[in-house]
């Protein structure tokens, strides 16, 4: 069989085997993965792409080597769930490195973490200074969660004793020009209203309306094609629509 044709068909077989795999073993996002699950899908995409494209071999073994990492993913993920003492040493558990403002030392040493790591990874959680904090940990996936003082925490709605109602979520009136008019009975509103409201606008129909929303506030979100926005290289030149 011609060389390149026998990639072709092991690269298909590659694919499918790893979609079924993954929607087996289940969805996770990057940002959440531990570090097995990180090793675990380094490990099948390179059993995958060995399938694909190393020819010195039949293409079964490596189909055996990717079904059995995967089963062996699913089983861990299974014993996972079921025994907490199994997942505290299969995918770690948190750990604080900041307690009651003093940095935990012992701990750092045996995560083999510098002080500069905690500092980045409070500096993407927008905690520029270490007074502010009062509890830091570091997730099994990587993550840190951060606790801050009282003090430093903003205020509420609740704090300033003041009533607050949830806007809730926008409805999609219109949306690429085209009317939506099973959202608007939904909403128990008819074309004519929609009409109304546009042309208050200064619009005449609804093809020149990009995206049209409503929420259960009743704010009513219009945005047109034409927007009628001064093209800008720097922030600093944007002087408002003309």
């Amino acid at each position: 069989m011609n060389e390149g044709l026998v990639v072709f068909v092991r690269s298909i077989i590659g694919f499918f085997s790893l979609l079924i795999f993954a929607r087996i073993i289940g969805k996770q996002q990057i940002s959440q993965l531990t570090f097995f699950d990180y090793v675990l899908g380094i490990t099948i995409g390179s059993v995958a792409a060995s399938l694909t494209t190393d020819l010195s071999s039949r293409a079964w073994p490596h189909w055996i080597g990717l079904l059995t990492w995967a089963s062996l993913g699913y089983l861990m993920e299974f014993i996972t769930k079921k025994w907490r003492y199994a997942s505290k040493y299969i995918e770690g558990e948190p750990a604080i490195v900041i307690m009651n403002g003093k940095i935990m030392e012992d701990t750092l040493r045996k995560m083999k973490y510098k002080v500069s790591d905690i500092m980045e990874l409070l500096r993407n959680k927008s905690v520029f200074d270490l007074t502010q904090v009062d509890f830091a940990i570091i997730e099994p996936n990587g993550q840190i969660s951060v606790l801050k003082k009282a003090q430093y925490e903003p205020l509420t709605a609740k704090d300033m004793m003041v009533a607050k109602t949830s806007a809730g979520i926008s409805t999609e009136l219109i949306y690429d020009g085209k009317l939506i008019e099973e959202n608007l009975k939904q909403l128990n509103k008819d074309k004519s209203w929609i009409m109304t409201e546009l042309k208050k606008q200064g619009i005449n129909d609804a093809s020149e309306v990009f995206l049209a929303t409503l929420n259960p506030a009743g704010s009513l979100y219009i945005d047109k094609y034409e927007d009628h926005i001064k093209k800008v290289t720097d922030i600093g030149d944007y002087k408002g629509p003309y």
